[in-house]
């Protein structure tokens, strides 16, 4: 296995806690939404503009973070890519106007895209085998994250905290990450030897519809994160964000259930099952009259969702097992596709026919996801098959926590 034992600690314990900043950091502008559009003066079309180029620039960050890693390394990588995101967060909470707010989303975007796309190609060069337990639980930190940050933040909000200040010192949590990163110890070299000699990423057909699948997931999800905090307008704030924080708390248990059973089960099929029955609750959720209903159906839809994109980044472990850099770094930026796209577009439609309908959009994202899923479990194979057909079960192949691994 490549990678020492203190090398996968080390990584680990990077994986860890900067997914952990990931989630809190992309749970910050959906659980203040209210109050940056009334202090700004803007209305939701206006937060679709802030979340586009946030969106776009973690896309340029998640594409170019596997490109540079495969070329320079982890290290100097990741450690630019965490400076970024402190200082792009930290920035935004200082600048007096909403053209500067815009602008300093860019920087942000960049870091935290190549700390996304980074880490997860670092856990697949370091854990080739039980990469479904492995990529589980590196993001059910980043759920833990997203869980905490509503919580934290709409009772800071009702408590008269300034909101500028929640974004500064959120900015001001990734220098810690910068620090432990130079510390670790991670591997020095390039990723599987570096660009020498290194495959295309070909077959194109089980790329693209990877790509299909994760930007489609990941625009239903992060939708209803952006979202849900607005679309429950008429409930108090603390029971919106509430209500933020069960999703993500859903997404946290639906994670970490996976990492016990994902590898017992074909990753295809597990991923399949989870998004149509997510999708189908979401609209369940959406149209449910009844306040607390709608609130546990949303969580449940958490819970479905919780697997999805850390299976579809073992699925591509899988099918390119000598490029896990690059094609998580590809798949990292394909997803936030999903985001730059329909996310924002959800703000236009809400001033226009409505956020219901908009929010309608995205269970039919989950279920293009499925759709795209099911084409490539039928149509195209790994380079290396170690699961076994959905429904039986073999011994846990590895990974964090695994037996090959401690």
């Amino acid at each position: 296995m490549p990678g020492s034992f203190l090398q996968r600690r080390g990584a680990a314990l990077f994986g860890y806690v900067g997914f952990i900043l990931l989630g809190w950091s992309g749970l910050l502008l959906p659980s203040l939404i209210r109050s940056i559009e009334h202090d700004f003066g803007q209305s939701d079309a206006g937060i679709g503009v802030l979340y586009f180029l946030t969106a776009a620039s973690y896309a340029a960050g998640s594409f170019g973070g596997g490109v540079l890693v495969e070329r320079y390394g982890w290290r100097p990588v990741l450690g630019v890519a965490t400076l970024l995101s402190a200082f792009g967060l930290a920035i935004q909470g200082f600048v007096p106007s909403w053209e500067l707010f815009l602008l300093a989303s860019l920087p942000r975007g960049l870091g935290s895209g190549a700390v996304d796309g980074g880490g997860n190609g670092l856990f697949l060069d370091l854990y080739p085998t039980g990469r479904g337990r492995a990529l589980n639980l590196l993001h059910l930190f980043f759920s833990l994250g997203a869980f905490a940050s509503p919580l934290v933040v709409g009772q800071l909000v009702d408590a008269r905290a300034p909101w500028q200040a929640i974004l500064v010192l959120s900015g001001l949590a990734w220098l810690p990450l910068a620090a432990l990163l130079w510390i670790a110890d991670l591997p020095g070299h390039r990723p599987a030897g570096g660009t020498q000699g290194r495959a295309p990423l070909r077959p194109l057909l089980p790329l693209l519809l990877l790509g299909t699948a994760i930007a489609t997931y990941v625009g239903a999800e992060i939708g209803v994160s952006n979202w849900l905090v607005r679309f429950l307008d008429a409930a108090p704030l603390t029971v919106a964000t509430l209500a933020l924080a069960l999703f993500w708390g859903g997404l946290t248990l639906g994670r970490l259930l996976s990492a016990v059973v994902a590898d017992r089960f074909d990753h295809a099929s597990f991923a399949i099952a989870s998004t149509l029955v997510a999708s189908i609750a979401l609209v369940a959720a959406i149209l449910v009259p009844v306040l607390p209903v709608a609130i546990a159906l949303f969580a449940f839809v958490g819970f479905a969702f919780g697997p999805v994109y850390p299976l579809i980044m073992a699925l591509a472990g899988e099918r390119f097992p000598s490029r896990a850099a690059a094609v998580s770094g590809f798949l990292a930026g394909t997803s936030v596709v999903g985001s730059i796209v329909y996310p924002p577009v959800a703000g236009f439609l809400s001033v226009t026919i409505g956020l219901s309908i908009a929010m309608l959009g995205m269970a039919v994202l989950g279920f293009i996801c499925a759709g795209a899923l099911l084409v490539l479990a039928t149509r195209t194979a790994p380079a290396s098959s170690g699961q076994v057909a959905f429904g039986s079960s073999v011994p846990n192949a590895g990974g964090p926590g695994g037996g090959s691994d401690r």
